[in-house]
């Protein structure tokens, strides 16, 4: 029950791997939206974790050390990704979403809310929802890595600054 074959645990070990990968570029290619208040990483491991537990307890089939060995090497590659994010900006860029202006200054960009399938309403909602009256006072209106609205007010000379790591198409903000 508790130890299989060694090629057997490699065979899982493969399978996570492959499956990790293929989680990925499922969700970058599907954007912030799909994984909504989670990064696509944490949500990846939160739910493939979860599948597998659930497999070990309830599939007769899968021994414990399988299932074992299949989840230490997701969190071990949810660890390579991070730490492998945080020092090369290259890899960053591959793996993880970035911020996106989708209002700046009394302008929507259409694109931009094209490609991260969001709408007029929903912006207006996201500025109620922080309690403004108005667009009037929005200098600025980001969607964050994890599909949040921020929403930037006050000094129009400042907001540059805070939108120096946004991907946007308004030239005034570069």
């Amino acid at each position: 029950m508790l130890l299989t074959s060694w090629r057997a645990l490699g065979e899982v070990a493969l399978i996570a791997v492959l499956i990790y990968l293929l989680l990925v570029l499922m969700l970058r290619l599907t954007g912030k939206r799909t994984t909504s208040k989670m990064n696509n990483f944490d949500w990846i491991v939160t739910v493939a974790m979860g599948s597998m537990v659930s497999t070990v307890i309830l599939v007769e089939d899968v021994l414990l050390l399988e299932g074992l060995v299949g989840i230490a090497v997701l969190v071990m590659l949810q660890f390579l990704v991070t730490w492998s994010a945080a020092h090369y900006p290259r890899f960053q860029g591959l793996v993880k979403a970035t911020p996106r202006l989708l209002y700046y200054r009394g302008e929507y960009d259409r694109a931009a809310m094209r490609r991260e399938r969001v709408t007029r309403a929903e912006i207006i909602s996201a500025v109620r929802q922080k309690g403004y009256t108005s667009l009037e006072g929005v200098v600025a209106v980001v969607m964050e890595t994890n599909a949040e609205f921020s929403i930037i007010t006050g000094d129009e000379e400042g907001a540059p600054k805070t939108l120096e790591t946004v991907e946007g198409s308004f030239d005034e903000v570069s």
